[in-house]
């Protein structure tokens, strides 16, 4: 992308910025929706219709109705990732990285739908798969920061195993998080989930060497 294309402060060009919006506003009324009628009972046209758009846009940005939900969802595995890579401390090690995330919370600050999401997937495949599939594409970014922050490739066979755990851990909690009646705030279960990571991280790194 060129520096004109950019703009300033390297954001988005404005049509990207317009379509990722879009996106947005479709997932919102989508999840709205789906909460108010339920799945079976929502059609493609009801969510573009809601969204104020037609039928054959919504198609243009998604392969499903369950799909359109998705952006909700990958906002949460972004800044995720955003937080990880902030909180590296440069000493190549992913447990230090997981403990300085001292407000696990405001990964999914943005969410507010999140428990709704979580909750309608564990009845609903389709959006249940949409869950499955967004933390699948979101254990090779993982990957890709662990392998950055240790000086090792994406590709290793180590590196993919602690992004898999990583991936776990956060969907877990999450999951528990929001299929709890009355459970423990959301920062409190990512927080152990994270420690808990963190630790087994710790256990099998090889020692730094001394001087």
């Amino acid at each position: 992308m060129s520096a004109r294309a950019a703009g300033r402060g390297g954001r988005p060009p404005l049509t990207e910025r317009r379509r990722e919006a879009t996106r947005r506003e479709i997932a919102e009324e989508a999840l709205r929706l789906f909460a108010d009628r339920g799945v079976a009972a929502t059609t493609a046209e009801d969510i573009a219709a809601a969204a104020g758009i037609s039928t054959r846009t919504l198609w243009r940005y998604f392969r499903s109705k369950e799909e359109c939900v998705r952006p909700l969802l990958a906002s949460g595995m972004e800044i995720a990732t955003e937080r990880l890579r902030a909180y590296w401390q440069g000493e190549g090690s992913l447990a230090r990285a997981l403990a300085g995330v001292d407000d696990p919370e405001a990964f999914l600050e943005p969410l507010g739908a999140l428990r709704d999401l979580v909750r309608l997937s564990r009845d609903e495949p389709g959006l249940r798969a949409v869950w499955l599939e967004t933390h699948f594409d979101a254990e090779a970014v993982f990957a890709q920061v662990i392998a950055e922050g240790t000086g090792r490739t994406a590709h290793d066979l180590a590196v993919r195993m602690e992004a898999g755990m990583l991936n776990a851990a956060l969907r877990i909690a999450v999951e528990d998080w929001a299929t709890s009646p009355e459970g423990a705030p959301l920062a409190e279960s990512l927080s152990q989930a994270l420690r808990a990571v963190a630790r087994c991280f710790e256990a099998v790194s090889p020692a730094r060497p001394t001087d």
